[in-house]
C-alpha cells in the first residue's frame, strides 16, 4: 500500500521536472534574445542600405545576416530539444502556437532579405517586417515568464522580457532615425513615432528596475555611456525639433546608428547578465531539490509503516498562522530512526507552496496589466482606427486628465466593449 511519504516524494518529483522545464525554458529565452539582438541589428543596417538606395552598409549588413543564419540554426537546436509533452507544458497551448508563429516566420526571412537585396521595399516595409518577427520573438519570452510556476524565476523573466521589450524599442528608434537621416527630410508622423519610442522604452525600464536583481540594476545604472547618452541626446533633438519637410544632414546617420549601437550594445550586456542569472537560479532550484528528495527516499527505506499516532489531529493545518515556524512533532509512528515526522514535511511541503503561490500572484499581476492594456489598445485601434502609438497615447493622455493610472483606464476602455457598435 503506498504511503504519505510515497505521494510526498512524488510530489517532489513532479517539482523536480517542472524546474527542468523552467530550465530548458530560460535557455529557450536566452537564445531567443540574442536573435533578437541580431535581428535587431540586421533591421537597422537594412534601413541604411534602403536609405542610401544600397550606396552603403552593404558589406555591414551581409556580414549581419551571416550572423543572425547562426543565431536562427541555435534557436532551432533548442526547440527541438524543448519537451512539447502537453501533459507537462503548462500554459503549453499558448507558447507552442508563439513558436509556431515565430517559426513561419523565419521561414519567410529569406524572401524579406531577398526584397531588401533587391531595394524593392521601402523603409517602412522592411522595418515593418523586421519588427512583426521580433514581436513573435518577444511574445515566445512573454509567454515563458507567465507560465513559470516558481517566483523567483518569475520575477528574472519579467525583468527580462520588460528589458528585452525596452531594447527593443530602443532598436526601432534606431532604425526610424536611421532611416529619417539617410533620406535627408524630416517628416512629421516619423517624428511622432520617435517620440513614442523613446517614451516606451521608460516605461519598460521603470518596470525591469521593479523586478530586477540589485546586482543587474546597478550593472545597469553603472554600464550607460554618458558620452553616448550625450550624442544620442543632441541627435534625438535634431530629429525631433526639425519642421516636417526640412533638411536632415544624410551624414549624421552612420553617427546616429553608431550611437544608438553602442547604447544596446551596454543593454545587451545587461540583457545576458540577466539570462545567465536566470539559469544560475534553475540549476540551484534543481539541486536543492534533487537533494531533498534524496532525503526523501533515504526516509521512505526507514519507513515502518507502522500507523500514525493523533499527532495529525493535534497539529495546525497548513496555512494556518504559526505553521511555518515547525510543528515539532515526534516521529513515533514511523520508526526510531527518522529525525523528522512525516507529517511535518507535509505540513512544510503545503506552506511552501502556498507561498509559492502567493509570490506568483503579486510577480504576474505585472503580465496581467500587460495584458488587460495591450487588449484596450486593440479596441481602441479598431473603432477610432488609430495607430498602435495614437492608441497608446490616447490612453495616457485619458489617465492624466482623470488622475488615474493607465491599467485603470485601460479596464475602463474594456468594460465598454459591449456597448461599441463593431467596428467598421
Amino acid at each position: 500500500m503506498k504511503t504519505g511519504l510515497h505521494f510526498l516524494v512524488a510530489a517532489k518529483r513532479c517539482e523536480i521536472d517542472e524546474l527542468q522545464q523552467l530550465g530548458r525554458t530560460s535557455a529557450l529565452v536566452n537564445i531567443t534574445g540574442r536573435l533578437i539582438h541580431g535581428l535587431q541589428r540586421e533591421r537597422g543596417l537594412s534601413n541604411l542600405v534602403l536609405g542610401s538606395q544600397g550606396a552603403h552598409f552593404t558589406e555591414a549588413r551581409n556580414a549581419q545576416v551571416a550572423e543572425c543564419l547562426q543565431l536562427e540554426a541555435e534557436l532551432r537546436t533548442c526547440l527541438d530539444c524543448l519537451d512539447t509533452n502537453a501533459a507537462h507544458a503548462g500554459n503549453g497551448a499558448r507558447l507552442f502556437s508563439r513558436i509556431a508563429y515565430v517559426l513561419h516566420g523565419l521561414g519567410a526571412l529569406p524572401a524579406l532579405r531577398g526584397q531588401v537585396d533587391r531595394l524593392a521595399w521601402s523603409v517602412r516595409q522592411s522595418t515593418e517586417a523586421y519588427t512583426r518577427l521580433v514581436s513573435g520573438l518577444l511574445a515566445v519570452v512573454f509567454e515563458a515568464a507567465d507560465s513559470a510556476t516558481d517566483p523567483e524565476v518569475s520575477r528574472l523573466l519579467v525583468a527580462l522580457f520588460n528589458f528585452m521589450q525596452g531594447k527593443e524599442f530602443a532598436g526601432q528608434e534606431r532604425a526610424t532615425g536611421s532611416a529619417l537621416f539617410a533620406a535627408g527630410r524630416a517628416d512629421a508622423p516619423e517624428q511622432q513615432r520617435l517620440l513614442h519610442l523613446i517614451d516606451s522604452q521608460e516605461r519598460c525600464l521603470q518596470v525591469f528596475g521593479e523586478f530586477s536583481p540589485a546586482g543587474v540594476a546597478t550593472l545597469w545604472d553603472q554600464g550607460q555611456d554618458r558620452a553616448t547618452l550625450a550624442d544620442l541626446e543632441r541627435m534625438r533633438r535634431i530629429l525631433c525639433t526639425a519642421s516636417s519637410g526640412s533638411a536632415l544632414d544624410a551624414n549624421l546617420s552612420l553617427p546616429w546608428f553608431d550611437a544608438c549601437s553602442r547604447r544596446m550594445d551596454g543593454m545587451k550586456a545587461v540583457e545576458e547578465a540577466l539570462a545567465a542569472e536566470l539559469l544560475c537560479v534553475c540549476q540551484r532550484k534543481m539541486a536543492s531539490a534533487q537533494a531533498e528528495l534524496t532525503a526523501y527516499s533515504a526516509l521512505s527505506e526507514n519507513d515502518t509503516g507502522e500507523t500514525p499516532d493523533l499527532a495529525f489531529f493535534m497539529a495546525q493545518p497548513a496555512g494556518a498562522p504559526g505553521a511555518s515556524a515547525g510543528l515539532n512533532v515526534a516521529a513515533q509512528g514511523f520508526g526510531p530512526h527518522l529525525e523528522r515526522s512525516i507529517l511535518e514535511l507535509v505540513q512544510e511541503q503545503a506552506q511552501r507552496l502556498q507561498t509559492i503561490g502567493d509570490e506568483l500572484d503579486t510577480v504576474r499581476a505585472s503580465l496581467n496589466e500587460r495584458k488587460v492594456i495591450e487588449r484596450a489598445k486593440g479596441l481602441l485601434m479598431a473603432h477610432r482606427h488609430l495607430s498602435e502609438a495614437e492608441a497608446h497615447k490616447t490612453m495616457r493622455q485619458m489617465a492624466m486628465n482623470q488622475n488615474r493610472r493607465l491599467i485603470e483606464v485601460a479596464e475602463a476602455v474594456l468594460a465598454m466593449a459591449e456597448v461599441l457598435p463593431p467596428p467598421r
